[in-house]
């Protein structure tokens, strides 16, 4: 299905009998999936299923909807702010939307802006936490998209909610794109609103306050699975009473980028009319980037989430680039990597790169990473 069509389809938007009905059917297959998620919650907070800790400590970065939060330039953050502290960090993911013998789009934009951290790709990432510490001597996990994979102990639960889509329609999927109930955010240990700056000052404190009910029947421990047998005391997160520290971030952009490593500044294409297209999961963020860049934006395509472009794709977007008769293409980073040429057709192709611009609460984000670079074994 067209993303956007998904889109209309579960937020209401599209109107008719049709829509209706198939909405009607997805209700039912969200009070299955429901019941599944709470189960094997269940089943983690009782030791019912095992959960199992790696030898160094693991931070996990996740959220509670399906799409994009802005995980990989936080992820990005969280690394370098512990590379420039001398510690050895290794991604772990699933490696959702990577093909045989191939890394996702995920994978090859944080090894872009990366390159000195190691990625590994596997759906068991107990196993690639083992692989990491034993093989690859790392330090510090970093467990990518972490938050409902409850088999690897962490020691530090952040959970990203995109300011300008919370709660993924406000239902479980495949109705909504809530990947558990709500409640689940009681598990975390600090809460990130993304893309802050594109939201008005009423939405945000909405948002928090919202966040704040959720949370105040208590949050659960995220340290399920037995204290790490170290000298060093168990990194607790920060306290706010009864809330996770609520940390406020946006990604500005920072340059445009394309796929020899060549840069231009975002001014060159200012009021210039240009062509975008994405496949990420909320594809109206990145057209708002643009909006602020100052770019004139004629024409938009979107893509499913983790797209793979084909041949007969690339060769679609030329046609539609040149006929679109515009000073540039542009698209996002993790889009930019599948592609191995500088222009569509006759047209050049940019991505716009970000950066993570933490706006408030960067006090309990400091302490919190501060707790665990102290709990890393020498």
């Amino acid at each position: 299905m067209n993303p956007h069509s998904h889109r209309t389809l579960i937020s209401g938007e599209r109107r008719g009998l049709a829509a209706a009905s198939v909405r009607v059917g997805l209700s039912f297959a969200s009070l299955f999936y429901g019941l599944g998620v709470r189960a094997r919650n269940i089943a983690f907070a009782r030791g019912w299923k095992k959960i199992e800790r790696a030898a160094v400590p693991v931070i996990s970065l996740g959220n509670v909807t399906a799409g994009g939060t802005g995980k990989t330039p936080f992820a990005a953050y969280i690394a370098r702010w512990f590379r420039e502290r001398g510690v050895r960090v290794c991604f772990l993911s699933r490696g959702y939307g990577a093909t045989d013998g191939t890394v996702n789009d995920e994978a090859l934009v944080l090894e872009q802006i990366c390159p000195d951290v190691p990625h590994l790709q596997n759906p068991d990432r107990v196993a690639s936490a083992r692989v990491a510490v034993e093989e690859l001597e790392s330090q510090l996990l970093l467990l990518d998209d972490g938050f409902q994979h409850r088999r690897l102990a962490r020691d530090l639960d952040i959970v990203l909610i995109d300011a300008l889509n919370p709660w993924g329609y406000g239902r479980l999927l495949p109705r909504g794109l809530l990947r558990e109930p709500l409640s689940g955010l009681r598990r975390a240990d600090l809460v990130v609103i993304t893309r802050v700056d594109q939201a008005s000052p009423e939405e945000l404190a909405q948002l928090k306050s919202r966040i704040a009910k959720i949370v105040a029947g208590g949050r659960g421990s995220c340290r399920a699975g037995g204290p790490r047998q170290t000298a060093r005391q168990e990194p607790r997160p920060p306290e706010n009473g009864s809330t996770p520290g609520l940390i406020e971030v946006s990604f500005p952009p920072t340059r445009l980028i394309n796929v020899n490593g060549e840069t231009a500044p975002l001014d060159s294409l200012r009021d210039q009319r240009v062509a975008a297209f994405c496949g990420i999961g909320h594809p109206p963020a990145f057209r708002q980037t643009l909006a602020n860049c100052g770019f004139n934006v004629t024409t938009f395509r979107e893509f499913a989430d983790h797209h793979s472009y084909t041949p007969a794709d690339v060769a679609e977007l030329r046609s539609w680039s040149d006929t679109a008769k515009v000073a540039a293409v542009v698209t996002t980073q993790k889009d930019l990597v599948k592609f191995n040429e500088v222009r569509l057709g006759q047209t050049p192709l940019w991505a716009v790169e970000i950066g993570t611009h933490v706006i408030s609460g960067n006090d309990a984000l400091e302490s919190a990473l501060q707790r665990i670079l102290q709990s890393i074994p020498v």
